[in-house]
């Protein structure tokens, strides 16, 4: 498992969210990743999953 580290903010740029995630390999990061962001209510804020490199897995303005 690879960690990934999921973060979520106000339009003001405060911190609403900042988790730290497993999965497997960056694919499944981001398939699970957007349902784990919608069951959290966070899919229209601003936020990304990155992983364990930094690189961007998912975004949204």
């Amino acid at each position: 498992m690879k960690t990934y580290k999921f973060t979520a903010f106000e339009p003001t740029g405060k911190l609403i969210v900042e988790e730290t995630w497993s999965f497997e390999n960056d694919d499944e990061a981001k398939k699970k990743g957007e349902t784990a962001i919608e069951e959290k209510g966070l899919l229209e804020t601003t936020h990304r999953l990155v992983n364990s490199s930094g690189k961007l897995v998912l975004f949204h303005v």
